[in-house]
């Protein structure tokens, strides 16, 4: 058997359901990374500890005690089984650092896998950034449009009134003394 005989291929969307929204950051949690990775949790954050500074604020932090009963409240209680401790939430660079701190074949085949998957996560959004921009100055011009648009509306109103007048000032009956026409 070969080394990529022995890597399981993770389907994306495995990957990208443990993908979260923390602090306005993508980030991963440690168990999902250990679960990933074929490691125990414990042996995550014991190789994180080992090698803390690799991973400044900005790639790892721990989840504040707020943070972390927010979020097991939305996993309910059996799919943490019993955890105590907030866990380590990784952004995509501390993500691409736990490759040089877990050196197994699947710990670097997924770490290339989730950065991918990472990267195409910010291509889709900012493909989504472009188009809303997009949708905004088309609302704009078609705002502008409303507007001219109504003051030619306006303006025809305003003819219309004025022709009106006009008609009504030619149909009125005069006023005043009648002339005969001498024949």
């Amino acid at each position: 058997m070969t080394k990529k005989n022995l890597i399981v291929a993770i389907p994306d969307e495995v990957i990208m359901d443990k993908i979260y929204l923390i602090r306005g950051q993508k980030v991963m949690l440690d168990r999902d990374l250990a679960e990933l990775y074929g490691v125990e949790t414990k042996q995550l954050k014991r190789a994180v500890r080992r090698n803390i500074s690799r991973f400044p604020e900005d790639f790892m932090f721990e989840l504040s005690d707020a943070e972390f009963t927010d979020l097991r409240s939305q996993f309910g209680t059996s799919s943490w089984g019993g955890v105590r401790y907030a866990p380590m939430t990784f952004t995509e660079q501390g993500v691409a650092m736990l490759s040089s701190v877990l050196n197994s074949e699947r710990a670097i085949s997924v770490n290339i896998q989730i950065i991918r998957i990472f990267t195409r996560i910010r291509e889709l959004l900012s493909t989504h950034k472009e188009i809303l921009q997009k949708l905004e100055l088309l609302e704009k011009k078609d705002i502008e449009q409303d507007e001219k648009i109504m003051l030619i509306f306006e303006y025809l109103k305003q003819l219309e009134k004025a022709k009106q007048v006009e008609l009504d000032q030619k149909n009125r009956n005069p006023i005043g003394y009648i002339r005969h026409k001498k024949k």
